[in-house]
């Protein structure tokens, strides 16, 4: 008699629902049992797809961030890099309204472990490489690709955290985002001109990524 394979539409359904327990009632409360009722499986599919709860907690941010990594990589390259930044953008909205209990596993719950810390710094290089571009083409100042690249990520995640927090609408959040984003890149050297011509090159691109997954 041949070993039971383990259905992959059982891990996913732990990934997903582990994510969920922890962000509606905390990390604490992420247990075998209540688990594995959620999925209606027994508690022995946590340890033959996972090993351990500890894996199990690193298996729900490295589903997260292949997620966040697939909008982004999603993103064409145009020879407008000031647009595909705000493309950009739009596409970490997009995953984190579609996918907010691992948005908030991958950057709210923390990682597991100092192992577990630098999961996902992959995802952090696609901003990385667009803002050099940015550079590199003169339309913002001649800096830090890593501090600039910061800035923009940092108003981004704030804006998207207060959407999934409920304290923004989709709406809200956009147009917070837009304002935000022609306000840094101004601050950074590029002309009005520019960034207008760039926010209607991009406006339909991020039209097509902020439509919801299915």
């Amino acid at each position: 008699m041949s070993p039971k394979v383990a259905d992959p539409a059982v891990r996913v359904a732990l990934i997903e629902h582990a994510a969920r327990i922890t962000a509606e009632e905390g990390r604490d409360a992420l247990s075998l049992r209540k688990l594995a009722a959620a999925v209606g499986a027994s508690t022995m599919a946590v340890y033959t797809h996972f090993g351990s709860m500890d894996d199990l907690r690193r298996a729900v941010r490295r589903e997260g961030f292949a997620r966040l990594g697939d909008h982004l990589e999603s993103v064409e390259k145009t020879g407008d890099a000031v647009a595909d930044l705000l493309v950009q953008g739009a596409a970490y909205f997009r995953n984190a309204i579609d996918n907010p209990n691992l948005y908030r596993a991958m950057f709210m719950d923390g990682p597991v472990d100092e192992a577990d810390s630098g999961m996902g710094y992959y995802t952090f290089e696609h901003l990385i490489d667009v803002v050099k571009r940015c550079i590199e083409s003169g339309r913002i100042d001649d800096t830090d690709p890593v501090l600039a690249a910061n800035q923009f990520w940092a108003i981004q995640h704030g804006i998207v955290t207060l959407c999934v927090a409920g304290l923004f609408d989709e709406n809200e959040a956009t147009a917070t985002a837009a304002a935000a984003a022609r306000n840094l890149l101004l601050a950074m050297g590029d002309s009005p001109a520019a960034v207008g011509r760039s926010f209607s090159s991009a406006l339909p691109r991020a039209a097509g990524l902020m439509k919801p997954a299915g």
